[in-house]
């Protein structure tokens, strides 16, 4: 697959289909991490202020060696954030952490804080974010502006009001686990579904059906996985900092048949082991 590959989104701007996902690389290996993958062919970048790594993500994409027009830099408001005045300041430290003078995607990150996950009701909180963003889309500061982790009724409460609709919304999607309702629902409101986690946070690898698929096309878990994604019309952003498994992820010259699509849209494995303690694994 080229790397040029790209999505068009409702505002006109384009994504790259496949990106580099930063959770839990560290602040301190971030910044190589992105030089890696931009030298391998990367040009979409994902991080979030919940990452604790924008510093490194900034300084790998200034140090990359390639024009800051050729790349695209998502990063997400922290979750906590439900006011007008926290989210303008937050976009600013986003700015300022990543180094950078503008953010292509900025997401809110989840419709609740993280302590509170699918509980209370953020509606106002999340309109009053989302006003921030619009905000920092009108300046010039962002280029184009989503949420993450958002249900439907999530997103009619932006849609109700919003001036700008949103244009991503990036979800836990994999074999084992596709939204198909909520991404159509996002489809027909012309709204980008992005895919973390795609490989399930390593659990794909476990998984004997799944390497059976895999063995068919002479291919890994992996490049199945992230392939698979990719079919669903969803931008993949598996995370690694592993340059080997960076351009492996990357070899998807390959086509999932519509029969073995089916079949793995209708998988479900939503074990995540020790990351189930993470809300967005928790199954809520």
């Amino acid at each position: 697959m080229t790397f040029h590959e790209t999505y068009t989104m409702s505002n006109g701007v384009a994504i790259p289909k496949l990106g580099l996902g930063t959770w839990f690389i560290d602040d301190g290996k971030a910044a190589q991490a992105v030089r890696d993958a931009v030298e391998i062919g990367y040009r979409n970048i994902d991080t979030a202020q919940a990452y604790g790594n924008e510093h490194g993500v900034g300084e790998g994409v200034r140090t990359s060696g390639i024009a800051r027009e050729e790349l695209f830099v998502s990063t997400k408001l922290a979750a906590e954030i439900k006011n007008y005045d926290d989210a303008m300041a937050a976009i600013d430290g986003s700015l300022r952490t990543l180094g950078l003078d503008h953010i292509d995607l900025m997401l809110i990150h989840a419709p609740q804080p993280w302590n509170d996950f699918r509980g209370g009701d953020y509606a106002e909180g999340n309109r009053e974010a989302w006003r921030a963003l619009e905000e920092g889309l009108r300046a010039g500061k962002l280029r184009s502006i989503g949420v993450s982790n958002f249900l439907r009724e999530d997103l009619e409460n932006i849609l109700a009001s919003c001036a700008v609709a949103p244009q991503v919304n990036q979800l836990l999607v994999h074999l084992g686990n596709t939204p198909t309702e909520l991404m159509a629902y996002c489809e027909s409101k012309n709204i980008l579904v992005e895919a973390y986690s795609p490989i399930a946070h390593g659990e794909m690898l476990k998984n004997a059906d799944v390497a059976a698929v895999a063995e068919k096309y002479g291919v890994s878990v992996p490049q199945l996985c992230i392939r698979y994604t990719l079919q669903l019309g969803t931008v993949s952003l598996p995370k690694t900092a592993n340059p080997e498994h960076m351009r492996s992820n990357a070899q998807l010259d390959f086509v999932v048949s519509d029969e073995d699509m089916d079949l793995l849209r209708n998988m479900v494995q939503r074990d995540y082991g020790e990351h189930s303690v993470f809300p967005v694994y928790s199954g809520r």
